[in-house]
C-alpha cells in the first residue's frame, strides 16, 4: 500500500524572491521615479505627483513588495489598494498609461537581470496600468 502524499497548491506569488527581495523592490522604485524625472514622455505623469517623491516612493515600495508576494505591510497600513479609486482624481489616458509603462520598463531593464521575470512583470504591470486608465 503506497502512502498518500498530499498535493500542496501554492497561490503565493514568487516574484519578490525572484527579483531579489524588498531591497530590489526599492531599487526598482527608485529607478522608476528616476525615469519619470528624466523622460520627456513622462512630464505629464510626473506633474501628477508631489515635488518630493519620498513619501510616494515609500508607499510604492510597500505596495509592490506586497503585490509581489511579500508581507502585507501596505494593506495593514493603507487598507485595500483600490488602485482605480486612488488614481481617479487624475486624468489617466492612453498616453499617461504608456508613459508610466515606459518608466517601469526602463526601471525593470535597469534593475532586473532575469529576462523571464521582466516579461512577467511587464505583462502584470500593463494590466494594472490599463485598469487605472480613466480617460480616453
Amino acid at each position: 500500500m503506497s502512502a498518500h502524499i498530499p498535493v500542496v497548491c501554492s497561490t503565493r506569488n514568487p516574484h519578490l524572491e525572484r527579483l531579489g527581495g524588498p531591497e530590489a523592490v526599492a531599487r526598482l522604485v527608485n529607478a522608476f521615479y528616476r525615469a519619470m524625472d528624466t523622460r520627456e514622455d513622462a512630464r505629464t505623469i510626473r506633474a501628477m505627483h508631489e515635488p518630493d517623491l519620498g513619501p510616494t516612493k515609500a508607499i510604492l515600495v510597500k505596495y509592490l513588495t506586497e503585490w509581489m508576494g511579500g508581507p502585507k505591510v501596505y494593506s495593514e497600513e493603507r487598507g485595500s489598494p483600490m488602485l482605480r479609486r486612488r488614481h481617479h482624481p487624475f486624468d489617466i489616458d492612453v498616453n499617461a498609461r504608456d508613459a508610466w509603462m515606459a518608466c517601469m520598463r526602463q526601471a525593470l531593464d535597469e534593475t532586473c537581470a532575469d529576462a523571464a521575470l521582466r516579461q512577467e512583470l511587464d505583462a502584470a504591470f500593463m494590466k494594472i496600468a490599463d485598469h487605472i486608465k480613466n480617460t480616453i
